[in-house]
C-alpha cells in the first residue's frame, strides 16, 4: 500500500477514535433547565443590568465578528496565493535560503501578520472594555500582555514548526505518521507545561490564605475524592473586574485557582459554589478528556492536512511543488483556520455539555442550589454577560450554559430535591 493509502486508513481510524471518545466521554445528556424557569429567572433579573449587559455584548460583537473574517480573509490570502509562500522565501533570504530560517521564522513571520491585521480589532475589543469598566489594566497593561502573548506563541511555534520540519526532511514519505505522533504528544505536554511554566507568565499566584474559606475548600475537595495540590489565589485584578476561577493541570500539577476580586466580590457560599463546579471538572477529569479528544484531533489534523494539502489544485493555487515543504506553511495554517471555524459550533456544544454536567456536581457537592443561583446572578452583573443571548450566537459560539439555563437547572434540582 502506499503512504496515501496508509494515510487514508489512518485517518478513518483516527476519525473513528475521535468520534467514539467523543460520544462515550462527552456527557450528551444534561441537567433540566426548563423555559418556563429560564424566563422566570430573566424577568427576576434586574432590567438596568440586563441591558448593560446587552449593550456591552453589542459593543463587542462587531469587532469579534469582524476579526473571525479578517483573520481568515489573510489566511485564504496568505495560502491559497502564492504570497504566503514569498514572505517564507523572504525571511530565509538573510539565511541563505536555509530551510530552518524558512520553516522557523518564515511560520512565525506568516503568523505575526495574520496577528499584526487583526490588531487593531484587539485594540478595539480592549477599549470597550475598558468604557464599560471590566479593563483596568490600561494600555500600557494591554500592551504588555499583548508582547507576552506572542513571545509565548513564538516559543512553542517555533519549537513546532522545527520539529514538524525536521521530520519531513527526515521522512519525506511518511512524514504525516510522525508528525501526527508528535502532535499528539505535544497536546499533551501542553497539557502538564502550560499551567506550570506558562499561567504564571500572565498571572502571579499566591496559596490561598489559612482560614475558614480554604479550610472548607480544601474539605469540600477531600469529600469529593478530588486530589487537589493547593488552592491557589490569581491576581486578575490588575487586568480585568470579571470574577472566575478554574482548574488546571494534570496529576502532580492540578489546582484550583480563584480570581482575587472573586474573593471580594462574592460570599463565602458563592465562592464554594464555583470551586465545586471546577471540582466537578476535575472529579469527571474533563481536564485528562480533553487532552485525549485534542491529542486525537491534533493527530487527524496533520493527516488531513497531508491529504487535502497534497491535492494539485490548492497546490498550482499556492504555487507549491509539494506541501511538505516550509513554503507550504501558509497553505496548512489557511486549511487549519477554515476547518477550525467550521468545527466552532461542535466544540462549543461538547463545551456546554461539560460545563452543564460541572454545575450538576456543584449542586450534587454543596446541596445549595440557593448559593448557585446567586453566584450565577452576581457572575452575570460582574462579567456583563448576557442572561439569554441570541440563539444564533449561543450555538455557535458558547461554551457554558446561559446564565438563565443555569439559573433554571439550579431551580430544577432544588423541586428534585424536596422531600
Amino acid at each position: 500500500m502506499s503512504p496515501r493509502g496508509w494515510a487514508l486508513l489512518t485517518l478513518a481510524g483516527l476519525g473513528v477514535a475521535v468520534l467514539v471518545a467523543v460520544l462515550v466521554l462527552i456527557p450528551w445528556s444534561r441537567p433540566p433547565a426548563p423555559r418556563a424557569d429560564q424566563l422566570a429567572a430573566l424577568r427576576e433579573l434586574p432590567a438596568d443590568q440586563v441591558e448593560r449587559a446587552r449593550q456591552f455584548r453589542s459593543a463587542l460583537r462587531p469587532g469579534g465578528w469582524a476579526a473571525l473574517g479578517v483573520g481568515l480573509l489573510v489566511a485564504l490570502a496568505l495560502g491559497l496565493t502564492p504570497l504566503g509562500g514569498r514572505l517564507i522565501e523572504l525571511a530565509g533570504r538573510p539565511f541563505g535560503d536555509h530551510w530552518i530560517a524558512q520553516a522557523v521564522l518564515g511560520g512565525l513571520a506568516v503568523v505575526l501578520v495574520a496577528d499584526l491585521v487583526t490588531l487593531p480589532l484587539a485594540a478595539w475589543r480592549h477599549a470597550v472594555l475598558t468604557r464599560y469598566g471590566l479593563a483596568t489594566n490600561g494600555w500600557s497593561g494591554w500592551a504588555l500582555d499583548l508582547l507576552k502573548s506572542y513571545a509565548v506563541s513564538a516559543v512553542i511555534g517555533a519549537v513546532a514548526l522545527l520539529g514538524f520540519y525536521t521530520v519531513v526532511r527526515l521522512a519525506p514519505r511518511w512524514w504525516w505518521a510522525f508528525g501526527a505522533a508528535g502532535a499528539a504528544t505535544l497536546v499533551v505536554l501542553l497539557s502538564f507545561v502550560l499551567p506550570v511554566l506558562v499561567e504564571p507568565v500572565f498571572n502571579r499566584f499566591s496559596p490561598m490564605e489559612p482560614g475558614p474559606l480554604r479550610t472548607q475548600l480544601m474539605e469540600l475537595a477531600a469529600r469529593d475524592g478530588v486530589p487537589v495540590r493547593d488552592v491557589l489565589v490569581a491576581d486578575a485584578s490588575r487586568r480585568t473586574r470579571a470574577v472566575n476561577a478554574y482548574v488546571s493541570g494534570l496529576g502532580p500539577t492540578r489546582r484550583v485557582v480563584v480570581y482575587d476580586n472573586l474573593l471580594r466580590e462574592a460570599t463565602p457560599a458563592e465562592v464554594t459554589a464555583v470551586v465545586a463546579h471546577e471540582l466537578g471538572h476535575a472529579s469527571d477529569r474533563d481536564v485528562p478528556v480533553g487532552t485525549l479528544i485534542g491529542a486525537l484531533g491534533a493527530a487527524a489534523a496533520v493527516v488531513a492536512l497531508y491529504l487535502v494539502g497534497s491535492w494539485p489544485p490548492l497546490l498550482r493555487l499556492a504555487g507549491l511543488d509539494s506541501v511538505a515543504q516550509p513554503k507550504a506553511f501558509p497553505l496548512l495554517l489557511a486549511l487549519v483556520t477554515v476547518a477550525g471555524l467550521v468545527l466552532t459550533p461542535v466544540q462549543a456544544l461538547m463545551s456546554r455539555r461539560v460545563e452543564a454536567r460541572a454545575d450538576a456536581h456543584a449542586l450534587a457537592l454543596t446541596g445549595d442550589p440557593a448559593a448557585f443561583e446567586s453566584m450565577q446572578r452576581r457572575l452575570a452583573a460582574v462579567n456583563l454577560a448576557d442572561p439569554d443571548p441570541p440563539r444564533w450566537e449561543y450555538l455557535y459560539s458558547a461554551s457554558h450554559p446561559s446564565t438563565v439555563e443555569r439559573i433554571a437547572a439550579a431551580r430544577a434540582y432544588a423541586r428534585k430535591a424536596v422531600p
